[in-house]
């Protein structure tokens, strides 16, 4: 994987046709003025994965916003690993903070998810990120490099190749607040730094780690600027296909 990617994740929003045609104008754009070794990902939600994967070219990879920790069974409602392998998807996005608060999903099961889609041959982006609380009291490094600790680091150098980490500081998602370019930085140098004491110099060298608290066309060019900040993990803005090329196009 190149090291360059910036990911959209649409969360719970647009209907299909609405997404088809979100995701068609994401990749015309691209089309028309590459990215060069820039990778592009759409995460969209479960009941559009098919249709998406099949409507587009290959200019943009599709991912999945979570997957069941199950291989299969009597889990009503869960999707696994190999039903969105199945659709085209190549991606999946495993520990957002969003389903670390609503739905309690803690760094063991995670490593669970984790397991069964690489078992399946889905690359990961793996969340990681501190709230509010944890940052005032200063426990941003000790949180993060639990989530990493114990949501990757079971994983062999080989598996790691197909993981990408992607820092959220949950306290400027969606908040309209965010993390300057030099927190950034720091969180992402440190994130590395684990990598490096785990997995070596030319894996925490080759592996992603994105930034996703509220970036948006206006300071995406200075966070990416950053040494350590490899692209981004995008909200809202990755629902309007411009402000979406714009940041793709801040490297």
């Amino acid at each position: 994987m190149t090291r360059k990617l910036v990911a959209g994740n649409w969360k719970m929003n647009l209907s299909l046709p609405e997404g088809i045609a979100l995701a068609k104008e994401v990749e015309a754009q691209l089309l028309a003025n590459p990215t060069g070794d820039v990778q592009v990902v759409l995460g969209v939600p479960f009941s559009h994965l098919t249709a998406i994967s099949h409507a587009l070219e290959g200019e943009v990879a599709v991912s999945a916003q979570d997957c069941s920790a199950n291989e299969s069974g009597a889990f009503t409602g869960e999707v696994s690993a190999m039903m969105v392998a199945s659709t085209g998807a190549e991606y999946v996005i495993l520990g957002h903070s969003e389903r670390r608060e609503y739905h309690g999903e803690e760094n063991a099961l995670l490593a669970e998810k984790v397991n069964m889609a690489l078992e399946h041959g889905l690359k990961v982006i793996y969340c990681c990120g501190e709230v509010l609380s944890e940052r005032e009291n200063n426990q941003q490094f000790e949180v993060v490099g639990d989530q990493i600790l114990e949501g990757l680091f079971h994983l062999s150098k080989e598996q790691m190749k197909e993981v990408v980490i992607a820092y959220e500081p949950v306290w400027a998602i969606g908040t309209g607040v965010t993390a300057s370019s030099e927190q950034a930085q720091e969180m992402h140098a440190f994130i590395r730094s684990l990598l490096q004491k785990q997995y070596g110099v030319i894996a925490a060298e080759n592996t992603s780690i994105l930034y996703g608290g509220s970036c948006k066309p206006a300071n995406a060019q200075e966070l990416f600027s950053e040494k350590d900040v490899d692209g981004g993990l995008i909200g809202g803005a990755s629902l309007k296909a411009n402000d979406f090329v714009a940041i793709i196009n801040s490297f």
